[in-house]
């Protein structure tokens, strides 16, 4: 058998989620021998169809930091719940002192957000929407998680959105019936006090 038939040549394996780098810092730690310096990554993956996470990993040089980064934000993956190209109502996330601001927009506004909240929207997916950070935090990795608070958050505003419609109108519909019930029993009883008004009369 001749070995060049074989395959030999190593097949590229496509990764499952995209990543951006939020932010790269060098931390610096101080021990009895002098300082050990390392590095900090912050990175938001996502597969664009509704997926995504943030990552923080540390490690004595940046690839190293990424690929922790990588495997954190794996174990830490959050589904985005999407109506047309955009989310289905407003929401507001919180993490700490970072406060961030989603709102739905039409077909074809694009992307109106910047930086990390920008990443993560991307990321997951979404293709139309308004965004404000809220607080006056520059923290790129606070922001980032209040973004995926607010990716939490729109789930469960939505399922109780659709849960209490059918109700409210329930509700709604039979205030209405008893409203009706008594009006028709008033005129009943006013009908019959007419009525026996008219006999002790005569």
């Amino acid at each position: 058998m001749n070995p060049r038939n074989n395959n030999s040549r190593p097949t590229f394996i496509e990764p499952e989620f995209d990543r951006e780098v939020l932010d790269i810092a060098r931390v610096t730690r101080t021990v009895a021998g002098g300082r050990r310096f390392s590095f900090r990554a912050t990175i938001a993956i996502g597969n664009k169809k509704g997926k995504v996470g943030v990552g923080v990993g540390k490690g004595k040089d940046v690839a190293q930091s990424m690929d922790k980064a990588y495997i954190k934000a794996q174990k830490d993956m959050v589904n985005v719940i999407k109506d047309e190209g955009t989310i289905p109502v407003d929401v507001i996330g919180h993490f700490k002192s970072a406060r961030v601001l989603l709102r739905p927009a039409k077909k074809g506004r694009g992307l109106i957000a910047g930086g990390a909240v920008r990443a993560l929207c991307s990321l997951a997916g979404i293709e139309n929407i308004s965004a404000k950070i809220l607080s006056k935090s520059n923290n790129k990795l606070n922001i980032a998680r209040a973004t995926v608070d607010a990716f939490k958050q729109i789930g469960r505003l939505s399922s109780n959105r659709i849960v209490n419609k059918p109700s409210v109108k329930k509700e709604e519909g039979e205030s209405s019936v008893e409203k009706t019930k008594t009006v028709e029993k008033k005129v009943s009883e006013q009908t019959q006090d007419k009525t026996t008004k008219k006999i002790e009369k005569k």
